[in-house]
Parts: structure tokens; sequence; C-alpha cells
């Protein structure tokens, strides 16, 4: 079977059945072992000196452990398919927006309490406006990164392509930060991530786009607002979705009781988004995952052309 093949049908398992609880209720999701290796990782070497170095080494034990344990995967019929759907987080990634807006529809606190499950920003002053727009924007970024770019990296280099991928950005989401403790010893994961994900971020701004003759998109506008971004890669689902739905994304926001004054992407859409816009760039995340499931299927007719 192809490798396009095996990501048509990954696509369609993922979207079928997306994370069921009883099953990851009794066995540990594969990002959880990763995040427990890492974290392991993490305890044990991030000490003393030479911090950066020692950050490196994990970084390339941990991109040739995960390689070859998706090589080994890959090798089992059907496992293939299995193991990339459960990578792929488009369904949950839907789940997880969604339950934000029925959230809003019920009150201000629920919203506020659903949008934390997705958001490391602090909720507990946001307005319902503040609550939808964080919705919106994790659905972008995350669209990206848990949808795009392992659908990427799978079409590239297979089961071990998505493994590494994955492992590599779940090493960015635990040690990639800016801070005393994880600014040497994560600065190689939080690179990597970077470099694996700037083309998928930019596919993801072309999956978003708006269409349309009045919703016409000038991409000198989209790129000056990625370039605002905190993020060499976030800002770029994030201006094509804002356009599309036609508000403005990011601005201020507080972490850890401290206000920063982040410039808005989108400036001069409405400031005010509503729980109806939840919904919107939930249907236009379908839609540009409706793409991506097609151009699986075409992928593997010309590949069946090609063998022919």
């Amino acid at each position: 079977m192809s490798t396009a093949l095996t990501l048509f049908f990954a696509l369609t398992l993922d979207a079928i059945f997306g994370e069921p609880k009883w099953l990851w209720s009794r066995l540990p999701h594969p990002a959880v072992l990763m995040g427990r290796l890492i974290g392991w990782a993490d305890t044990r070497f991030n000490t003393d000196a030479r911090l950066r170095a020692k950050g490196v080494i994990l970084l390339c034990v941990l991109v040739i452990l995960s390689g070859a344990i998706g090589a080994l995967i890959a090798a089992i019929p059907y496992l293939d398919i299995i193991t990339a759907a459960i990578l792929i987080a488009h369904k949950s990634l839907i789940q997880h927006v969604k339950a934000v807006a029925t959230g809003l529809e019920s009150s201000l606190q629920d919203g506020r309490n659903a949008v934390a499950m997705i958001v490391g920003r602090d909720t507990e002053d946001m307005d319902a406006s503040a609550v939808a727009r964080a919705a919106i924007e994790s659905a972008a970024e995350n669209f990206s990164d848990g949808v795009v770019a392992p659908v990427f990296w799978f079409l590239v280099g297979g089961l071990p392509g998505i493994m590494i991928y994955k492992m590599v950005n779940t090493a960015d989401s635990m040690i990639g930060y800016l801070t005393p403790k994880h600014a040497d010893f994560g600065w190689a994961s939080a690179r990597f991530d970077d470099l694996l994900n700037f083309i998928p971020a930019r596919l993801t701004m072309l999956l978003l786009l708006p269409l349309g003759g009045h919703s016409f998109v000038n991409l000198r506008s989209i790129a000056a607002d990625a370039s605002k971004h905190r993020s060499p890669n976030a800002g770029w689902p994030e201006a094509a979705l804002s356009r599309a739905l036609g508000i403005a994304l990011s601005g201020p926001r507080t972490y850890h009781g401290e206000m920063q004054h982040y410039d808005w992407v989108n400036d001069t859409g409405r400031k005010q988004a509503q729980t109806y816009e939840i919904h919107a760039a939930c249907q236009r995340l379908w839609l540009a995952w409706s793409v991506l499931l097609l151009t699986s299927l075409i992928l593997s007719f010309w590949s069946a052309f090609l063998l022919a």
C-alpha cells in the first residue's frame, strides 16, 4: 500500500473515531509515552553545565529512537494506518474547540473552563470575546502542528517521519521555552521544531485562506502579520483564519498574571469575536481537512498509475 493511500485511510480513521476515551483511559497514548521519556530526560540531564550540548544530544537520540520505532511499526501490516491515525489529531482538535463554544453558550465561566484546556494563557478574567478568540487561535495553530504537519511529514518520510515530528513537537512543548531552566537545554528541540513546522505552517495558511472575490487576500499583508507574531510559524495560519472569519486575533493577553501586549493579527478585523465564529472556524478546518483527504487520494492514484 502506498504512503498516500495509507494516509487516506488514517485520515478517515481519525475523523471517525478521534481519540476514544475508553481506549486511552486504559492504555497510555503514544504522546504520553513520548512526554514521559522527555520528562525523565529533563530531570536526569538538565543539570550542571553544558546544557546546550546535552540538549543537542537528547534531540539526536529522540530523532533516532522515534524514527527506528516508526520503521518497526511500519513493517507490521495495517498497524501503520492505526498509528498514523492516532498521531493525526484532527477530530479531537475540533471537539476541544467546539467544547469552548458549547461552554460559552452555557455560561462565561464554562467557556473559560473549556478554553483553559487548550491554551496556556490566563483565562480567569477573560470576557466572552477573549474566550472565543483564544479558541479560534488555538484552532489555527493546532491545525497546523497537530494535523497538517503530521500529514506533511508522513507523506515525506512515512511512519518514521510522522513519529520523528511528533517526538520533536512534544519535546518543544515540554522543554522548548525561553526560561532559565530550559533556554539552553531545550534550545535544539525548539529550533528543530521551528524548522519542521516551517513548510506545514505556510501550507496551512494556504488551506485556510478565504476564497471568493470579495474575500481576496493580499498575501503580503498575511506575511506582514505573520512576521509580527511571537512564533515564526504560528502567525501564518492565524493570519489566514482571521481573514477568513473577518476578525482580529492575537492581541493583548496575560500569562502568569503579567499582561503581554502582543500585536493584533488582521488588525482591521472585528475585535469582538462571538460563539458562532468558533463554529465557523471549525467548519473551515473541516474544509481544509477535506482538501488533505482529497490530496492523499489523488496522490495514491498517481502513485498507482506510475507503478502500473
